[in-house]
């Protein structure tokens, strides 16, 4: 898929951050069998979800006052990417625990100040929690995306 806007370098890490993650879902496709998702992918996935919310939550603060239309479609993207990240920590905890006995000199990441792993992703699905439900309606958050009109044809 290729941009029409040109290729600068005004945003080079979102674009390796893209690219990364093509390269990650291409990987995965070309394997003979597919991977189940684990619980180490899906915080990754989660933690992505999360830093595009609040990049989105920026951008459509920042877009609004001049241009109210692409505003509020950037509030609705911001609302969607907290339903995703919402129905990927769901996920990660129905997806079992694989605990491995290491030995004492091994990383022990629950004694990390944030806390566990397990924990981390609920950190972070609390705080989009928060931003979103500042400035987001209950309605707004369970309205289904069907019906939404765009400037492109199709």
């Amino acid at each position: 898929m290729t941009s029409a806007l040109p290729v600068g370098d005004a945003h080079p890490y979102l674009r390796a951050a893209t690219a990364g993650v093509r390269h990650h879902t291409r990987a995965l496709t070309q394997q003979p069998a597919p991977t189940s998702a684990d619980r180490v992918h899906l915080d990754v996935v989660h933690a992505h979800l999360t830093a595009l919310h609040q990049l989105l939550d920026h951008l459509a603060e920042a877009t609004r006052p001049p241009h109210p239309a692409a505003g509020r479609h950037l509030a609705t993207a911001h609302t969607r990417l907290w339903q995703s990240a919402a129905a990927v920590h769901d996920a990660f905890h129905l997806l079992p625990a694989v605990h491995e006995t290491a030995p004492d000199t091994a990383c022990h990441p629950e004694r990390l100040p944030e806390g566990p792993p397990v924990l981390t992703i609920c950190q972070r699905q609390l705080a989009a929690s928060h931003a979103v439900r500042r400035k987001t309606t209950p309605s707004d958050l369970n309205t289904p995306l069907h019906g939404h009109t765009t400037s492109c044809s199709r």
